[in-house]
This record gives C-alpha cells, sequence and structure tokens, in this order.
C-alpha cells in the first residue's frame, strides 16, 4: 500500500474509535423493540374491562378530573382519586399500560385511593387506544419523546407537593411500568418509593444514579417481550451501586398478568402482587 494511501487508513480507523468512544453505549447497541414486543403481546385482545376489573376500592373514594399542568401549551389532565372527606397524606402517580388512561387504570387508581392514599392517574398519550395497532403507534409516539414524557411527569411531582401530599410514590403498568421507573428518576428525592408492574427495564448506570427511592418489580416467568433476566441487570446495576430493588417473579404468569381487562389476567398472581406493592408503600411512604 503507498504511504499516504497508509496513512489516510490509520488516520479514518483512529477517528472511527475515537468516535465510539466518545458515543454512549446506547447508541452503540440498537434498543429492544419493546413496542414490537407488547404488540405480541396484546395482538389479539381489546382493553374491554371484564368483572375482575370492577374490584371496588375498600373504602369511600371520591374522583374527579384536574389540570396538573401544561405542557407545549396544552393543558395535562389526569383522574384525581382520594379517600372521601381527606387531604394530604401520603400520594401515588399511577401510570397507565399502553392503553392510555382509561377506565381500567381509573379504577385502579380509585383501589390505591381507597387504601388511604392520594393518587393522580396521568396522562402520557393524550387520549386511548382501542386496538393493539393505534396502541402501539402511541406508545412509539411516547418513547420518540421521553423528555416530554418526563416533564409530564414532572409536572404532576410539583402537583401533588403542592396540594399537600406528604410523600410521593409512583405505580405503573406495562408502559407504565417502565414510566412509573422514570418517575423516580425525574424525582429524585421527591420520590420516595417506585413500584414496577411488567414495565421494561433501564440498565444504563448513568441515567438509574439520578433514582433514589427503592423500588420494588412484579414480573410474569413467561413474559418474553421483556425478559426476567433484562430486569435482574437493572437490579444488579441499582444494588452495585448501594439502591434496593426487590423483584417478585410469578411461575406460570405472563405479561399483563395483573391485567383484569386482558387475556393474561392471573387473579393469584395479581392478588399476591397487589398485597406485596400495598406493604411496600406503606413501608415507604408516610
Amino acid at each position: 500500500m503507498p504511504f499516504r494511501a497508509l496513512v489516510a487508513a490509520l488516520v479514518a480507523a483512529l477517528a472511527t474509535v475515537a468516535g465510539l468512544a466518545a458515543s454512549p453505549l446506547a447508541a452503540q447497541q440498537a434498543p429492544p423493540d419493546y413496542a414490537a414486543a407488547m404488540h405480541a403481546a396484546h395482538g389479539s385482545e381489546t382493553p374491554s374491562a371484564s368483572p375482575a376489573a370492577r374490584i371496588q376500592p375498600r373504602t369511600a373514594v371520591t374522583s374527579e378530573v384536574v389540570t396538573y399542568g401544561t405542557l407545549d401549551g396544552k393543558a395535562l389532565k389526569g383522574v384525581l382519586a382520594r379517600p372521601s372527606g381527606t387531604k394530604g397524606g401520603p400520594a401515588l402517580i399511577v401510570i397507565h399500560e399502553w392503553w392510555g388512561l382509561n377506565d381500567n387504570i381509573k379504577a385502579v387508581a380509585a383501589r390505591y385511593a381507597g387504601e388511604g392514599y392520594t393518587v393522580l392517574a396521568v396522562d402520557l398519550f393524550g387520549t386511548t387506544a382501542s386496538t393493539p395497532d393505534s396502541a402501539m403507534k402511541l406508545y412509539q409516539a411516547a418513547m420518540r419523546n421521553v423528555p416530554a414524557g418526563e416533564r409530564n411527569v414532572a409536572a404532576a411531582i410539583a402537583w401533588l407537593k403542592q396540594a399537600g401530599a406528604t410523600s410521593i410514590g409512583a405505580v405503573g403498568y406495562c408502559f407504565g411500568g417502565h414510566w412509573s421507573l422514570r418517575a423516580g428518576l425525574v424525582g429524585g428525592t421527591d420520590v420516595k418509593a417506585v413500584a414496577i408492574y411488567y414495565g421494561a427495564p433501564i440498565t444504563d448506570a448513568g441515567a438509574l444514579a439520578r433514582l433514589k427511592a427503592p423500588v420494588v418489580g412484579f414480573y410474569g416467568a413467561l413474559d418474553t417481550g421483556i425478559p426476567v433476566d433484562s430486569v435482574r441487570r437493572m437490579q444488579s446495576v441499582l444494588t452495585g451501586s448501594g439502591r434496593t430493588m426487590t423483584m417478585h417473579v410469578y411461575d406460570g404468569a405472563n405479561h399483563a398478568f395483573a391485567n383484569p381487562s386482558g387475556r393474561a389476567y392471573d387473579a393469584k398472581a395479581a392478588d399476591d402482587a397487589w398485597g406485596k406493592a400495598l406493604a411496600f408503600l406503606k413501608a415507604n411512604l408516610r
């Protein structure tokens, strides 16, 4: 090879290596296609509530639509549920599945309110989905603009603090399970507990450095869209840096096992996870 050509080849090689060293790992590796995985899990479903979705709160609850902030000039509207006649106290942000803020998630918010929490069910989509195809589009649009979603969650945290919350936790399901984790990242020390139901993990140590709250996760052993091993990698990163994450994996359960409007609903696993989630929240929210 001529000398000038050799020099040019070496310069090009060094530039490539430098670019790889400077770029974050996430840019070098294609992220898992969770939207496609969720479509496979929910491909034959519609979000139609079953009788199990109508479990009543343990105590009387009042619910209303509230505006908890604005984002890019648009009002952020969610559902506030709380024990009748009470204000303040421990609060929860509940984040919907990939179907959006529908009646099923509103019922879940009311159940948490029946346990004594002021609950704000946020809306990261601005609409709801009725088919897996439309749900996947909403999921993908939200994940293309993570900063907007984080500002949405930050507005919810600020709203609850202003409303007198003594402590704040986050709970999410499916798409919302990932976003309850992000609520912990966004909120820092303002978020005292994070509960994840079969949500996609974050394994980057730098991103997870923002998280200060303990985490509990509920996963189905048969969930191929979000394999348990991938979540254990996140758990390893957290515990390796002094944070706490407890995982509960249910044999025989699949993705969305706690969603009573879905075909994967597993009443035994859902009931056990509900009890464990309440115990976790009670231990960390005052």
